[in-house]
């Protein structure tokens, strides 16, 4: 599942007019930002993370952390 999950992520940025993904980029996105700017991030790698996991959430309706 996490090959699928990487390369949807790839097509959204690559071919975004392409991708039906681009919601769930624009949300994991807007969310990251938030998390980002809040301070409440102690690395880079946390705010990289949260985006592949709320991603992954947005596109599966699943919770990545199970």
């Amino acid at each position: 599942m996490s090959d699928e999950i990487g390369d949807k992520l790839v097509k959204a940025l690559k071919m975004p007019e392409e991708s039906d993904s681009q919601e769930s980029f624009a949300r994991a996105m807007e969310l990251s930002k938030a998390y980002a700017s809040s301070g409440s991030a102690t690395h880079f790698s946390a705010v990289a993370r949260l985006f592949y996991d709320l991603f992954e959430m947005f596109e599966t309706g699943k919770d990545p952390r199970k």
